[in-house]
């Protein structure tokens, strides 16, 4: 099992990271990059990003283009490997997909089909069709914990759900007290991160926050932002993509302000990562950064969505070491 992020989801374990970790602030175009299109070294508005470090591979949401894309390290072009059949709710169809992971259990991915209403399964080995797991749902996010239970967030409901495999209507983890910015409340979640505990870390987008609900709690812990919209270090404004390391700090894509963010455990404010230059298409801007991954070496993948393009920025060992 790989090390750093993802499934079996747990926080992330990497030595050499660490409060004073710091990265290159010049990013690299690994996919995408040449304009927003459909052609096969193009993406429109990507959304996430699930790095597959046994295949040395990352799979991208490619929101507007309705598909999923796998694309290998230092390739020009990337592969459809879901959807890609313009948009629709078929089995061989995605519509507006916002997340990915891989269940390597079942040698197959997950997806949030987002304005499809569902959550899909679809194989790596044939990946022709998908087939609907969770219907009737607006979900935006999704993850997996270490027992394959899956989690996904209900922008509309205000909530999210543990699906355990087999059931059929989930259980509430988070919110489901209606919309509104007390502890026991979201306002439009997002992406999700659930460490090895079982808490589960919510993007709660429009309350410019993230939440941290313990494993049988009534009401969350804000662990980033929640001093309102803004651009100061003890703010956030409309945040997205979420990852918890193994120390309890939180990496989180402060979208509206085109910059990543830590804030280390009890902080009452973050710092900047990477970007924070203004909106921008240089290698040291965002515009609109929607998630972030790390590979088992530490480098972070950012996900540019209106620049169409996954920024990778490796870990700086000049100042690290």
């Amino acid at each position: 099992m790989n090390k750093i992020f993802l499934l079996l989801e747990q926080s992330f374990h990497l030595d050499h990271i660490n409060i004073n970790t710091k990265w290159k602030q010049h990013g690299v175009s690994i996919a995408g990059g040449n304009g927003n299109g459909n052609q096969l070294n193009q993406l429109n508005g990507p959304q996430s990003i699930y790095v597959d470090d046994d295949h040395q591979t990352i799979y991208i949401t490619d929101y507007e283009n309705d598909r999923i894309v796998r694309w290998k390290y230092g390739a020009k072009n990337g592969q459809v490997v879901a959807g890609g059949n313009s948009e629709g709710n078929r089995s061989d169809q995605l519509n507006s997909p916002t997340d990915v992971i891989v269940d390597r259990k079942n040698d197959s991915l997950i997806i949030c089909d987002r304005k499809s209403s569902r959550v899909v399964r679809w194989s790596r080995q044939k990946d022709r069709n998908g087939e609907t797991i969770i219907c009737d749902i607006n979900c935006w996010g999704l993850t997996m914990d270490k027992n394959g239970d899956l989690y996904v967030s209900d922008w509309k409901k205000d909530e999210v759900r543990r699906w355990k495999q087999g059931e059929k209507e989930g259980t509430i983890v988070a919110g489901g007290n209606g919309q509104g910015n007390h502890l026991n409340q979201l306002h439009c979640p997002t992406y999700i991160f659930v460490d090895e505990h079982h808490s589960v870390y919510i993007s709660d987008c429009d309350n410019h926050r993230v939440m941290k609900w313990m494993k049988g709690a009534k009401e969350g812990i804000v662990v980033a932002g929640g001093k309102g919209q803004g651009n100061s270090l003890a703010q956030l404004s409309n945040p997205l993509g979420v990852i918890v390391d193994h120390l309890g700090n939180v990496y989180v894509a402060d979208r509206d302000n085109h910059r990543i963010m830590r804030w280390c455990k009890g902080s009452k404010e973050g710092s900047i990562v990477v970007g924070g230059n203004g909106e921008g298409k240089q290698p040291n801007q965002f515009n609109y950064p929607a998630t972030l991954s790390f590979d088992v070496h530490g480098n972070l993948y950012v996900v540019d969505h209106n620049n169409h393009r996954i920024q990778k920025f490796e870990i700086d060992l000049d100042e690290n070491f």
